[in-house]
């Protein structure tokens, strides 16, 4: 006997169920099918959400490099502000010239002009000069010194900070601030004015070289390498050197409040820690740069935290943007082969 049961139309139980097996399968992939060709509008809103992701973390990149590169440039969040102390870098040798920033010379022009801009600047109250310089041209230091007179005549207290160095000419632009803070160890002092002269002349002779020199006077050609210097080119000399050094005095015995015989004692040209310097008067305290900014803020009237604007501060972006070649040392002699390689010789202080 068949156990299979069969309906009135002749078709068994098990057929009707796999049909309908079947035709439910056929529902569901038809269905899901609709689905996958017609994705809904979440769906969509969340294919969405890596790209504008992406999006929000490239502005983020471009808004933090414009706020470091603002900020390198001193036109940071202090702006705004009122009452500030105004910092400005004198980082290198100090010499005259258009030489870029960050190339290890620290120009009268860039100095002047820092301290310019932030005398224009109502807002500033006080300026610190943050000097790391063994010195250099007594030209360029007189040029520096010219702006800071400017600015302690308009009421603007300026104020050093002396760091590992600030020797000769740096004394020299030190001298006449307000006040100067220096480290204990602090390498400072050095007044004093030396012209360098360089005789090769037996090196030319040797190498077999010789020079005719037409001129139109005795001196015209003094401190060429050629040739010595004649006992009437050494008495001139040290005539143009003492005369350079008894403005440095000058400067010194002013800026400081002592006799000159008292700076005088002191300006053999050595170098004094800041322990000695401060015993001899040189310096007036001990501290970092936030001392002296600090200290810049109370002779400046600043009551509170005083707000500080970074008018040269050394940076990766402005090294680059202030430099064609990248700051070589190449390019850094280049700018200042006119004072390097003078045919004068070099008078330094």
């Amino acid at each position: 006997m068949n156990d299979k049961s069969t309906n009135p139309e002749g078709t068994n139980s098990e057929e009707l169920s796999e049909g309908s097996e079947k035709s439910d399968n056929e529902k569901i992939e038809n269905k899901s099918f609709s689905m996958n060709s017609n994705p809904s509008t979440k769906d969509k809103k969340r294919s969405l959400v890596p790209y504008l992701l992406i999006v929000l973390f490239l502005i983020t990149i471009i808004l933090g490099c414009i706020a470091v590169i603002s900020y390198s440039f001193g036109v940071g969040g202090d702006l705004g502000s009122s009452e500030k102390v105004a910092v400005i870098y004198v980082q290198g040798t100090i010499l005259s010239g258009n030489v870029p920033a960050g190339l290890g010379y620290a120009t009268s022009e860039e100095i002047s002009e820092n301290l310019r801009r932030a005398t224009a600047d109502s807002t500033v109250k006080a300026v610190v000069l943050r000097i790391n310089s063994p010195g250099g041209s007594p030209a360029a230091a007189q040029e520096i010194v010219g702006e800071i007179e400017k600015a302690k005549a308009k009421g603007i207290p300026v104020v050093v900070s002396m760091g590992d160095l600030a020797t000769s000419a740096a004394y020299y632009i030190s001298a006449p601030t307000d006040y100067i803070v220096a480290n204990p160890s602090t390498n400072t002092g050095s007044i004093g004015v030396i012209w360098v002269f360089q005789n090769m002349s037996a090196s030319y002779e040797e190498d077999g070289i010789d020079y005719y020199v037409a001129k139109s006077g005795e001196l015209k050609d003094m401190g060429s390498t050629w040739r010595g210097l004649t006992e009437e080119e050494k008495e001139y000399a040290d005539a143009v050197v003492m005369e350079s050094y008894e403005d440095f005095i000058t400067k010194v015995s002013e800026g400081r409040n002592m006799s000159r015989s008292e700076v005088r004692a002191l300006a053999d040209g050595r170098i004094y820690t800041g322990v000695k310097a401060k015993e001899f008067g040189l310096v007036d305290s001990f501290g970092n740069l936030y001392d002296a900014i600090d200290k810049a803020a109370e002779l400046g009237g600043i009551t509170g935290e005083p707000k500080v604007q970074y008018m040269n501060r050394a940076s990766l972006s402005r090294l680059l943007l202030g430099s064609d070649s990248g700051g070589s040392s190449k390019t850094a002699e280049q700018f200042v082969s006119y004072f390097e390689e003078s045919p004068y010789g070099r008078i330094l202080a």
